[in-house]
């Protein structure tokens, strides 16, 4: 069974005909998946890569040149791993080591590849012990609990590291919530226009919604995740796409 998998990287020419992973089976998503695989097409003539699995589940990993890189760092000649993910009914088979191999060869010219993570497990990051497995090493921080890990193909090479923004972690708006999300991510598109719209009518918040749709504004917004990031009277409140019962739990907690 193990030999029947096999890695396929999606280009400009098949990306028509293969599935993205993400959001595949979620109808409220279907728009953001079709979002998703349009910027896809706009990024790879830069460098992006995107390989998976023959299989029908969430079994890829994403990374382009950090020059290029969708987050605030300062990381020239280094890769960045966009997303990585392996289902858990796969995982324990060596999938995400065989994919990480693939992002290492690719990189083999690099000064390096570096990856977004945690302290702890958190939705939508890097799970931080997996590449530490690897050789990777924490090499810069940003509020509340974002790490940057590397792993440098040449010790002498320069750390990357977050912008400055990125460590000031506070959005202009003060008033209600301010989210900036980009259409990297399947998701976005509906838990922005529909799920977080509820929410901010329920809770009778303003709502300032930031589409993100250039590397040079994904650079430079005040977070260092920016495929979704959720602010409260300018203070940032998750990267995590929140539902209506998770947005609750926030409430209760910065409200008690």
């Amino acid at each position: 069974m193990e030999n029947e998998l096999k890695i396929i990287r999606l280009d400009e020419k098949n990306i028509a005909d293969e599935h993205i992973c993400c959001a595949i089976s979620d109808k409220k998503c279907m728009e953001g998946y079709h979002l998703k695989k349009n910027w896809l097409k706009k990024h790879f003539p830069r460098g992006f890569v995107f390989k998976k699995f023959n299989v029908k589940h969430k079994v890829f990993i994403e990374y382009m040149p950090a020059e290029n890189a969708w987050i605030p760092v300062e990381a020239p000649g280094y890769m960045l791993i966009n997303c990585f993910w392996v289902a858990g009914q796969y995982k324990g088979r060596g999938l995400g080591k065989r994919l990480l191999r693939e992002c290492m060869h690719d990189s083999k010219d690099k000064n390096g590849i570096m990856v977004v993570s945690s302290h702890k497990k958190r939705p939508y990051l890097a799970d931080k012990n997996f590449f530490l497995k690897y050789d990777f090493e924490m090499c810069d921080t940003a509020p509340p609990y974002f790490e940057l890990l590397v792993k440098r193909n040449n010790k002498k090479s320069p750390l990357p590291g977050f912008k400055k923004i990125a460590k000031e972690n506070k959005c202009k708006n003060n008033q209600g919530l301010t989210v900036f999300y980009t259409h990297q991510c399947p998701f976005t598109d509906y838990y922005v226009h529909v799920e977080l719209k509820e929410i901010a009518k329920e809770y009778n918040l303003p709502l300032k919604i930031v589409i993100i749709e250039t590397m040079k504004d994904a650079q430079q917004i005040p977070s260092a995740f920016s495929h979704y990031s959720l602010f409260y009277k300018g203070k940032f409140l998750a990267h995590e796409i929140l539902t209506k019962n998770k947005f609750h739990k926030l409430w209760e907690k910065i409200n008690s």
